[in-house]
């Protein structure tokens, strides 16, 4: 079973923001729907690996990227 984090954004264009700051750099990452397990809401999350999570959300706050808020989850 894989563990992911998943970030989640107030809007899509810190959603598009944050997938323009990460294209290129090492990290693997996918943007998916809103899991319902983490939220109701409609929306686009970031999922990376776990081990990556944090990194990358200090990656994006630096970038000038709001999370909206972060959360582990595995499938």
């Amino acid at each position: 079973m894989e563990h992911y984090c998943y970030f989640t954004f107030s809007n899509t264009y810190q959603a598009i923001k944050a997938e323009k700051l990460l294209t290129g750099e090492k990290w693997r990452y996918k943007m998916v729907p809103v899991p319902r397990r983490i939220s109701s809401s409609c929306g686009t999350a970031l999922r990376c690996a776990l081990p990556d999570g944090e990194e990358i959300k200090v990656f994006l706050q630096a970038g000038g990227v709001l999370v909206e808020g972060s959360y582990k989850d595995k499938e």
